[in-house]
């Protein structure tokens, strides 16, 4: 991307405690003049600020919307905030990226998808599966022809919430399955229009009583709106022995991709031509995804350390796992920057993240009717 000649951006980052990540990404962007920062918490923020050299610091996103001189607010709030912040800050007349989910309603969705439509101002998702070594790999197999037509897909997201902030407690597992869908839907270019989903599983009472949820688990069957076109979702937050996973399958005619287990290498299968005797032979290899930081300007490229099976001594940590989420957070960033300045959508724009989102509403309404038919809302 040029940046000759265009104006830089000042951008603004709301929530540090998952947000501590960017500030740095930002700052070395080519394209990005000033970065702010906001938290509730005056020590979390002062810590950032001081370690970031970062002078512009709020405890209140208000002030930052009533400030004219910043062009863009990144959120990494909690996720009951982000439908209304959302809202706030494009009406605010300032460009919006936000973490995942983009609401928990579809009311919250079909309102941003109006707002960015009548105020012309980009929004963004930043979903971090679309942008991983291993979903960017998959986006060049498919590319080449390695995979074929695709037969079906599968993604999972499982993680343990005990412990975390009390709005997470009892949160229905597909109101947070963005990281499991947004693979699937993103390479077999689809939308999904139907969904069949069942809850599984014992909560206790105090988890339910929040969300009136009782699934730790969901598992959903979806119609994409490509002929004969499936996927399968299953998501957990909590009660479920599962080592944390954002993982996901594509199975094509002619070969497939498996990823199941997070710090593992995934599968590649080949289908051979059919020889004597029944079914073909197949070829497994396993996979290396490469890194693909050769997409970003050279400032930023630092922040992709490549590293796709951890150190198994350190737990899941979204800042240092290869640098960050597989590699996804400077990639999120250059297209978030660079949609603004070259005056485009974003690649996950707010039709997509509507789209994305509003298939694990649909889920979480469908497994709360016993797995009845559900259909899922169009954006466009």
């Amino acid at each position: 991307m040029a940046t000759a000649g265009l104006r830089r951006l000042r951008v603004a980052l709301v929530g540090l405690r998952f947000g501590g990540a960017f500030p740095p990404i930002y700052q070395a962007h080519p394209a990005v003049a000033e970065v702010g920062i906001c938290d509730s918490n005056p020590q979390l923020l002062n810590e950032y600020g001081d370690k970031y050299g970062i002078a512009k610091r709020y405890t209140d996103i208000q002030a930052i919307l009533a400030e004219p001189e910043w062009d863009a607010v990144h959120l990494l709030t909690p996720i009951p905030t982000h439908g209304q912040l959302s809202l706030a800050v494009l009406q605010a007349g300032k460009h919006c990226a936000c973490t995942v989910p983009m609401g928990t309603t579809l009311e919250e969705l079909f309102a941003i998808v109006a707002a960015q439509r009548a105020t012309g101002l980009n929004y963004m998702m930043m979903e971090t599966a679309a942008y991983t070594y291993h979903c960017l790999h998959v986006q060049e197999m498919i590319a080449r022809g390695e995979i074929g037509p695709i037969q079906f897909l599968r993604g999972a997201h499982y993680q343990d919430m005990e412990g975390w902030p009390a709005y997470w407690n009892g949160l229905p597992p597909m109101h947070y399955a963005t990281h499991a869908i947004a693979p699937p839907l993103l390479l077999a270019k689809a939308r999904a229009t139907r969904v069949h989903c069942f809850g599984s599983g014992q909560m206790r009472a105090e988890l339910v009583a929040q969300y009136q949820n009782p699934y730790p688990i969901e598992t959903a069957i979806f119609q994409l709106d490509r002929p004969n076109l499936a996927m399968e979702i299953t998501r957990s937050l909590f009660h479920t022995a599962r080592d944390y996973a954002e993982i996901f399958s594509v199975l094509g005619e002619t070969g497939s991709f498996e990823w199941y287990v997070e710090n593992d290498l995934p599968l590649h299968t080949q289908m051979l031509p059919a020889s004597q005797g029944r079914g073909r032979p197949v070829k497994v290899n396993r996979v290396i995804p490469g890194s693909f930081r050769d997409r970003l300007p050279a400032e930023i490229r630092a922040f992709d350390k490549h590293v796709v099976v951890p150190d198994p001594a350190n737990p899941h940590q979204s800042i240092v796992q290869g640098g960050s989420h597989h590699g996804s957070h400077p990639h999120l960033v250059h297209e978030f920057v660079s949609s603004i300045v070259e005056h485009r959508p974003p690649a996950i724009n707010a039709v997509t993240g509507a789209n994305w989102t509003a298939a694990g509403i649909c889920a979480h309404q469908s497994a709360l009717q016993g797995g009845v038919a559900v259909e899922v809302p169009a954006f466009a």
